[in-house]
């Protein structure tokens, strides 16, 4: 067990959050916060910003990650703020279920260009700040279906595939300059929009998807192991962590009530 005075001081710790409007990002950052960290919360819609920007230690930045020029100014806003230590990548989503014989090309683009080019985009721009710092971290969000493909997920299999793959590569390219690179790979996370999103707005079918599991995971708990992961000593890299509630087992196997 590592000792509670070998972790990190978190006062002088400042993290970029992206996709910080709702959900994973939007509880990480309220961890984060929650322990004294200084965190920049990135995300395309403003007005969904404004809950964060009333708490203490969160600074908005309206940026849309697949818009290089914007990641650039992000770069900008954060330097003259006194910089990062720690990127968190949390962009991203699906859209639709088709099979691939009937799979939308524009769906597909979107997913890969948020998931795999979003994190491209902010991790390049944020690199030379963490490799300055000497002891940069980053955390990419990525899933449970970047490992194991499933029916009507491919789309969203091949973006998250290619989003670890990308972890993985950067984890073995950036160990020389002493940034840590973790990935945490969730499972069934109930959110309020990441289902009703893939769905097209379709409530009804996004409750479906969590019907009769017994506690699924949410937000918060995704939230809890990303500041733990974060916030431990430096040489203390948690290469991967697959997280699921106790209910799905597996990817194809998920236990529901009722």
């Amino acid at each position: 067990m590592i000792a509670e005075s070998q972790v990190s001081d978190a006062s002088t710790r400042s993290a970029l959050v992206t996709g910080a409007s709702s959900g994973i990002g939007a509880a990480t950052a309220l961890r984060l916060t929650a322990e004294g960290w200084r965190v920049f919360a990135v995300a395309r819609r403003a007005e969904k910003l404004e809950h964060l920007a009333e708490q203490e230690g969160i600074i908005p930045i309206v940026c849309d990650v697949t818009d290089a020029d914007q990641v650039a100014a992000a770069v900008q806003e954060v330097t003259e703020a006194g910089g990062i230590d720690t990127l968190i990548n949390n962009a991203g989503g699906a859209l639709g279920v088709d099979p691939v014989a009937s799979g939308k090309v524009d769906d597909w683009r979107w997913m890969y260009e948020v998931n795999v080019l979003g994190t491209l985009n902010v991790t390049q721009a944020f690199l030379p700040m963490l490799r300055a710092h000497g002891e940069g971290t980053i955390l990419n969000l990525t899933s449970t279906a970047g490992l194991v493909s499933y029916e009507g997920g491919a789309g969203y299999n091949a973006a998250k595939f290619g989003q670890h793959g990308l972890t993985g590569a950067l984890r073995l390219e950036e160990a020389e300059h002493n940034v840590r690179v973790i990935e945490v790979l969730p499972g069934m996370v109930k959110t309020e929009e990441f289902s009703a999103k893939r769905l097209r707005g379709d409530a009804s079918a996004a409750e479906k998807v969590y019907a009769g599991v017994d506690k699924p995971l949410v937000a918060e708990d995704i939230a809890e192991v990303i500041t733990h992961a974060v916030t431990l000593p430096h040489h203390v890299n948690l290469d991967q962590i697959v997280i699921r509630p106790v209910a799905q087992a597996a990817q194809h196997k998920v236990i529901r009530k009722g």
